[in-house]
């Protein structure tokens, strides 16, 4: 799923940028399933896995995505590549932004496990 993205700069800031959207992202995805996984006694595995696919598919699904048509599907003219390079914000930097949302959702998630066992042990 593609957000709007042109307010976000380019290369590494644009990462950077993207990665701090995962990182939100992940952290509430990790306390939502921490607060479903408690009341249906998951396993952290579970909700560490189930908060990561969630988060990614929510921030990083569509730039992954892009990185995966780019390299595999078959672009038979010229024109054709211009016009969907055209959709794409800052397509040299696609690899960073990716790398950025895969790291910003785990740091996320740890973030939200901190937190939530903190909690516990206040408890």
């Amino acid at each position: 799923m593609h957000y709007d993205q042109s307010w976000m700069g380019f290369g590494l800031v644009g990462g950077l940028q993207a990665g701090a959207i995962a990182t939100v992202v992940g952290l509430l995805a990790y306390l939502m399933f921490n607060w479903i996984g408690g009341r249906s006694d998951w396993g952290q595995g579970a909700r560490i896995g189930w908060s990561y696919l969630l988060g990614l598919m929510i921030s990083g699904s569509g730039d992954m995505w892009d990185m995966f048509y780019f390299n595999y599907a078959r672009l038979q003219s010229l024109q054709l590549l211009k016009a969907k390079l055209a959709q794409v914000h800052d397509p040299d930097g696609i690899g960073t932004r990716v790398f950025f949302e895969l790291m910003g959702v785990a740091l996320g998630i740890y973030i939200g496990w901190v937190i939530a066992g903190r909690r516990r042990s206040k408890a």
